[in-house]
This record gives structure tokens, C-alpha cells and sequence, in this order.
């Protein structure tokens, strides 16, 4: 099965949205086992929808069209799949209904144009939208002879959370169906901190060599996260989903035996996730002293549900006067080893936790006391380990060290507090 993606909006093109939601399609496509050989995206222009959708339409066995659901003139997905298929629309009392209803709940009321949203070509279905107003669209198309059987073309709203829950709910399941593929594929996401993207390919290349050798399943790729890591991503395919789980399970263990502490994570896990369930483990407390960071670290913890039962909170001391007043930083110099292990010490004592984290250092755009911008100390003070400091050169402006930072510090104290439970 073939599917193709084709992303609607002249901001994709103009650079004023970058276009996530074909990446994660992509995602969820190759993690079902279905080829995607393209993705395209075309501005709000029904001639040029309508040419990209045949063009596609003839070299695959379905498109999925992302965009131009709205209520507004310039969103034209409808009539580009109606003028495809050479029928007209026509507009569903029940789709016009619920979309009204969603309105009243919301006490609001319903402009006129959102009816647009109740219109779908003739001999197609809607696909229901209960987190928003639009409805999506599945249309099937005959065989043009050259490739005979029926094509389909779904269509979901840009919204990413309303594209999701259909692409997850209702057009994989269909394609699965379409395609008569019975087995089950099952995915699993290694998630990783501490090397490059390179190194890991290399460090696994050993296991895409087995695996091609033995008929490539389970397969591996990898996926690049920015400053969330990167994945080393297993993928099986097998008669039963336990079938199809057990080969993941075996290809875990061997990339494991590679990877060692380079993994901090599975699937959805976080580093902040991580972190939190060893404290957890032991029963101690966290607190966080930031000024780098300011406040980046804190709010990355409590994402995490549950949170509030070992993090104490955090310090964003930024200036220098409020390091030395409320911290007890005596250090001549803020951006320090001295400054951070006694940052680290303060979060122990000033919020009563057990283990006390510090972020200090230099974002930019100039150095600092003749630091030079990207230096980093990270403090750490853990019962049953001297206090220490960790000093690092980090890339990239403000934004970048400053989440790089956060994560690197979270990193190092899952290192450590492995250390300790290997003891």
C-alpha cells in the first residue's frame, strides 16, 4: 500500500508555518508498514490542489491531504477532491447540525461560512471531527486503468491535534483494511542523550547488518529530536501483535547491550520522566537553583503528572546580588565550578530537598567577566556523593543553550543517580 502526502497552505510555502504535520504523518505511515514515497505541499490555489492530487493519485494508491478544511474562501480541499472525483458538493444536515452544536457549547455564534465546513463531494465520506468543527474526508476514486482498483484520498484539518486523532482513529485502520495487510506492526522509540546522530549509526551498524541478513525485520531507523535527543526507532511486522512484540523486545535488548546509559527513555518518556521515577525509587526530593536556565528546568519537571510528590521547586536566580542574597553564592565569579556546586547546595537547603541541581553560565550575545558565550557549569549535590561541578561548551543562540542546557543538566543527574543504584 502507497500512500502519498500532500500538505495545503501558501504559509507552508511562504516559511510562515513549518509544515510538522507531514513529518509526523510520515511517522505514523512507516510505523504501520505503509509506503510514502512523497510529500508535497501546494498553496491555497484549487487548480494546482486539483493537479497535484492527480498527478499523485496516479502513481499511488491513496493521498493524504493535510490543510484547507476551514470555513474561510482560501480553504479549498473540498472542492479540489469534488473536482477530481467530477461531482459536486453537497452539504450534510447532520455534519451542518454538529457543527452548530459544537457553537451552542461553546456559547458562541456560528458564522455563516462554517456551514462550508458541512459540504462533502458526492459519493464521499466524512470522517468525524469531535475535538473541532471541521470534518475530515474519505474519497474513493475508480481505477484509471493503468493502475485499476479503487484510489482513495482522505483529507484532515491542519490543526495538529484534530489531524492526529483522525490520522490515528480512522485513515491508518482504513489503509490497513484497504491494503488486506492481517499482520501487526508494532513500534518501539529508544530514546537517547549524550552522542551524535553519525556515532549512533555507527555504534548500531552491526545490527542493521544482522537484521538485512535475516531478512530485514525487525528494521531500524533513526530520528533526530532536536533538543528532546534521538531515536533509535524498532520496528517489527509479524502474524500476531505479540508475535510482532516479542521481535522488538529481543532487538530491544541488543541495542541496550550497545547503547548502555546513552538511552534515558522509551516511546513517550521524557528525560524529565526519567529523572523523576529514579528520585522517586529512592524517595528523595528534588530542588533546582537556575539562573542560566531561568526557570526552563522547572517548567519542564512539573510537565511531568505527579511531579509535585518529589520536585520541591525551583530558585531562577538571574542576578548576581540575588545568587549571593538568597543563595549563599560567595564565589568571586557567578559563572563558576565554585558558584555552581554552591547554587546546587542552596537548592538543597533553601527548598529542604534532598538533592539539590544548579544551571549557571554565559547565553550571550557577549561573554561575561571573560567568560565566553556557551559556558556552562551544571552543580549537582546528591546524598552519598561529593558535590560536584560539570563545566561544558554548549552551541547555538540564547534559546538553544538555554534548552540544551536543561536537558544536558537532567542528563547528567539520571547518570549519576544510576550510579548509585548500580552500588
Amino acid at each position: 500500500m502507497r500512500c502519498e502526502v500532500l500538505a495545503i497552505g501558501t504559509e507552508l510555502l511562504l516559511g510562515q508555518i513549518v509544515d510538522t504535520n507531514s513529518a509526523w504523518i510520515g511517522e505514523q505511515l512507516a510505523a504501520s508498514g505503509i509506503d510514502s514515497y512523497e510529500h508535497r505541499a501546494i498553496g491555497d490555489n484549487q487548480a494546482r490542489i486539483v493537479a497535484a492530487l492527480r498527478d499523485l493519485l496516479a502513481r499511488s494508491d491513496a493521498v493524504l491531504v493535510c490543510g484547507g478544511l476551514g470555513p474561510t474562501q482560501d480553504d479549498l480541499t473540498r472542492d479540489a477532491i469534488a473536482e477530481v472525483m467530477g461531482v459536486p458538493l453537497v452539504r450534510r444536515d447532520e455534519l451542518a447540525e454538529a457543527i452548530a452544536q459544537m457553537f451552542r457549547a461553546r456559547v458562541r455564534d456560528m458564522p455563516q461560512n462554517n456551514l462550508r465546513q458541512a459540504d462533502v463531494p458526492e459519493g464521499g465520506d466524512a470522517i468525524p471531527n469531535p475535538i473541532g468543527t471541521a470534518p475530515g474526508l474519505l474519497c474513493e476514486l475508480p481505477g484509471d486503468g493503468v493502475a485499476p482498483g479503487a484510489k482513495v484520498v482522505y483529507a484532515v484539518p491542519g490543526v495538529p491535534y484534530e489531524m492526529q486523532q483522525m490520522v490515528r482513529d480512522h485513515v491508518i485502520p482504513d489503509l490497513l483494511r484497504r491494503s488486506g495487510e492481517a499482520a501487526a506492526i508494532v513500534s518501539r522509540s529508544l530514546k537517547t542523550w549524550g552522542t551524535s546522530e553519525s556515532a549512533l549509526a555507527e555504534m548500531v551498524a552491526h545490527r542493521l547488518d544482522a537484521l538485512d541478513a535475516g531478512g530485514g525485520n525487525p528494521t531500524i531507523a533513526f530520528l533526530a529530536r532536536g533538543i528532546e535527543g534521538l531515536v533509535v526507532r524498532v520496528t517489527a511486522k509479524a502474524a500476531t501483535e505479540a508475535d510482532a512484540r516479542a521481535l522488538v523486545d529481543l532487538e530491544e535488548k541488543e541495542l541496550r547491550l550497545v547503547l548502555g546509559d546513552l538511552v534515558f527513555g522509551v516511546d513517550d518518556e521524557t528525560m524529565e520522566y526519567a529523572v523523576l521515577e529514579r528520585l522517586r525509587g529512592r524517595g528523595w526530593s528534588l530542588g533546582v537553583a537556575e539562573s542560566l536556565t531561568g526557570g526552563l528546568i522547572g517548567a519542564r519537571i512539573v510537565n511531568v503528572e505527579g511531579a509535585s510528590d518529589t520536585f520541591r521547586g525551583t530558585l531562577g536566580c538571574y542576578a548576581t546580588d540575588v545568587k549571593r542574597s538568597l543563595l549563599g553564592v560567595t564565589a568571586t565569579s557567578v559563572v563558576s565550578d565554585q558558584a555552581a556546586r554552591e547554587m546546587a547546595e542552596a537548592a538543597q537547603r533553601v527548598l529542604g530537598a534532598d538533592v539539590g541541581i544548579a544551571a549557571t553560565g554565559v547565553a550571550g550575545p557577549t561573554e561575561q567577566d571573560g567568560v565566553a558565550v556557551g559556558t556552562v557549569y551544571f552543580g549537582l549535590a546528591i546524598p552519598g556523593l561529593p558535590t560536584e561541578a560539570v563545566s561544558t561548551r554548549l552551541p547555538g543562540d540564547r534559546e538553544r543553550l538555554r534548552q540544551f542546557s536543561t536537558i544536558s543538566l537532567l542528563n547528567l543527574l539520571r547518570q549519576r543517580l544510576d550510579v548509585l543504584g548500580a552500588r
